[in-house]
């Protein structure tokens, strides 16, 4: 008898509701600035949130797994980058995008940051673009 008062329990049990972390009116923002986008579906809104979520965390296992490797407990760029290297489809798009470190001087690293914010708008580092630009708005002329 108590094996089918745990059944009747598990099925009056509400379903859960899946949410996304990201919060939706931003990613709708980002998904909108490509410019052959009017509408967006709560459900393709859905589905991207949690693909990128998804991506996101595989970025940060496999980017704890080198940092891991290399016997530190802090992840660096450079960590994501071999991560990043190491997987094949995400190294096509996505190895532009993650700056290269230099190892220079501690003087002149604090006068160089300053020359590349203000060039670059955020320190992105050696010259790459950074992933934050690529979702700023253009400003058409």
């Amino acid at each position: 008898m108590a094996e089918t008062d745990q059944t009747e329990i598990q099925t009056e049990t509400e379903p859960t509701l899946l949410q996304s972390s990201f919060p939706p009116a931003r990613v709708k923002r980002i998904m909108k600035l490509d410019t052959e986008i009017n509408k967006i579906n709560s459900d393709a809104l859905f589905a991207i949130s949690n693909a990128t979520e998804m991506f996101l965390k595989l970025l940060a296992e496999k980017s704890m797994q080198v940092t891991v490797e290399k016997k530190r407990k802090t992840i660096k760029a450079e960590d994501m980058r071999i991560a990043v290297k190491r997987h094949r489809p995400t190294a096509d798009f996505l190895l532009d995008s993650i700056p290269v470190d230099t190892v220079e001087p501690k003087a002149n690293r604090s006068r160089k940051s300053n020359e590349k914010d203000k060039d670059l708008g955020s320190g992105s580092g050696s010259g790459t673009r950074g992933i934050d630009s690529f979702f700023k708005k253009c400003l058409k002329d």
